[in-house]
Formats: structure tokens, sequence, C-alpha cells
């Protein structure tokens, strides 16, 4: 099943790197604010369909632009797909985009592609037998404080996204850290995650493709992937926290009160402490806007040309002078 789901990964990743050649004349239409999709989403997608059909006719599927449309609708086998997780990245000629292929097998994820077409680098997964990149073993990274780690992220772009909450948790996120990245895949994210390119990774307003196959390679290079509490039920949940355990653990202590299923005091002390930022916000303002003017005598006392404030800084600096020691 996995060579069948790599076949075509690397198919589409064809079709996208041909595009990449001639990226301005792709056709890109907006499926909401922010929210793109273009022809070679649409092409991509259909190859991978087709290929994976074709071996297993039997299978069910559920891929980012036309849903559970084909397959099977009852399978116990479901390939969840993102044709080209990255698509604004790739609309740009940014490079940093990828083919994103899952198996789900009774609700659990037990097969995993994600193919960089720009790099040609290969990042596979069987369920109980490790997480490769090109043939090569990976493992997550294993630094275990979080002020020496970089972190992964996804900003919010979606109209409704709550923006606030998320600039308060990054805000915390990149005090405790090294550093924090965004470069605009989820799927690639996790992938380096598990390879240790990355120490961790948390994202919000996810959906099950764009995780479903970077989780399986985390956790078969050693690592842990739950929501923002820490529950590893996460995938329907729209919530994504990934790391190798120690830094998975220590994200979740600083996350887990903006996660959706915090409980009611975490919840209200976000609030508190956003409203509470928002009223120094406007206090600053207000000092400012209301700052003392210059009186009028200093005013008057200000020469009008370039030649007066020389002459005037030129009889400031000879009357700071010192008196003469003789």
């Amino acid at each position: 099943m996995l060579n069948v789901a790599v076949k075509a990964a690397r198919a589409a990743g064809a079709i996208i790197n041909r595009a990449a050649l001639d990226v301005e004349s792709v056709r890109v239409s907006a499926k909401q604010t922010n929210d793109f999709v273009t022809e070679i989403d649409q092409a991509a997608e259909a190859i991978i369909i087709e290929t994976l059909l074709t071996a297993y006719p039997g299978h069910g599927i559920l891929a980012e632009e036309s849903g559970s449309e084909q397959g099977a609708k009852d399978s116990e086998f479901v390939w969840i797909i993102d044709p080209l997780d990255g698509t604004t990245n790739f609309i740009h000629g940014f490079p940093v985009y990828c083919v994103s292929i899952a198996l789900s097998v009774r609700g659990k994820i037990e097969q995993a592609v994600v193919y960089d077409p720009t790099r040609n680098d290969l990042f596979c997964a069987t369920k109980g037998r490790g997480a490769y990149m090109n043939d090569r073993r990976i493992r997550v990274a294993k630094r275990t404080r979080l002020q020496e780690c970089l972190i992964s992220t996804g900003f919010p772009y979606r109209p409704g996204d709550k923006l606030k909450p998320y600039l308060s948790m990054l805000g915390e996120v990149m005090s405790q850290c090294a550093g924090v990245r965004r470069p605009g895949a989820a799927a690639l994210d996790l992938a380096y995650t598990a390879a240790g390119f990355n120490d961790g990774f948390f994202e919000s307003n996810l959906l099950p493709w764009d995780v479903a196959a970077g989780s399986l390679l985390v956790t078969e290079a050693g690592g842990l992937v739950g929501n923002f509490t820490g529950e590893a039920d996460f995938l329907e949940q729209g919530e994504c926290l990934a790391g190798n355990p120690r830094i998975y653990a220590q994200l979740v202590t600083t996350l887990a009160k903006y996660s959706k299923f915090a409980g009611a005091g975490d919840k209200a002390n976000v609030r508190q402490a956003l409203q509470d930022d928002a009223a120094e916000t406007d206090n600053t303002a207000d000092t400012a806007n209301t700052s003392e003017a210059p009186d009028a005598t200093t005013l008057a006392d200000k020469p009008k040309t370039l030649q007066g404030r020389k002459s005037q800084a030129s009889s400031k600096a000879t009357d700071s002078l010192p008196d003469a020691p003789f």
C-alpha cells in the first residue's frame, strides 16, 4: 500500500513541478478569502485518486478538493489526500509546498507519504515500522529544553479565525523558545518535526488532510502528536501540537489554556489577559494623545531658520563650557 501511495505522490509532484516552471499562467480561484485553489490542485488530486483507486477500487477517499465524492462510501480503508499543501506558497513561487497522502484503517492512520517536489524529498511511514526520509530512518530532535528549540507554526488566515488569542499564544511561545518559523505547509512542518529539522509544531484551524500523514511521521519518528491539551484524539478537532516527548509536554503547559477544550477557568484567564492587554493599549494611546504640548514660550524661543538654530546651539554649547582653571 505504501508503494502505491508513493507512486501517486510522485505522479502529483510531476504535475506540480511542470506547472511551477510557469506559475503565473496557472488559473487560480478563491474558495474563500485567502484560501485558494488552482487547476494544479485539481489535476494533482485527480491523478492521486486515479492511482489509488486503480490499485484499491474498494477503498474510500477523503480529499481536500473533492471531499468524499469518489471511492467507496462505507469502506474501513480511507485515503486522506491533500494534493498541494501550501497552495498560497505555490502560486507566489515560494518553494515550500508538498503532496500529502495518508491511509486511515478503521479510523487509525497506518500509512503516510509527504512528498516535497521542489527538493525531491520523500517522507514516508508505515505504522509500527518507523519513519523515513529518502530511505533514511529519521527521528525527532533530542533537545529537552524549550528555550533551545526551533518551533514551527501556521498563522490564522481565514475570515473568522481568532487572531488576538493566536497572537497572545504566539507571544508566549516566542518568549520561551529560540525561534518560531511559519513556512506555510502544515504537512511539511510535521515532516520536518519528524526529521528533527524543527523541534515542535503547533497550529489551529486545521483539517484532517492537513495533518493525517504528518502525524504518523512524527509518532513513528518517536514524537507525540495531539491537540493543545495533549489529548491524542486530535484529527477532527482542528488543533495540532507535535514534538519530541519532552518538548511536547512543555508546549502543552503553555498552549493548553488556548485550546477549545480548555477548562472554563483557563478560558476565563485568557479572556481577562486579552482584555487587560487591550485596556493597556488604549491607555497608552490616550496618554500619547493627551501629552502636554510645548508651551508658547518654548515655541517662541525656537529659532525659525536653520542659521538661527545653529547659532542657538553654538551659544548653548559655549554657555555650558566650564570656567578655565586660571
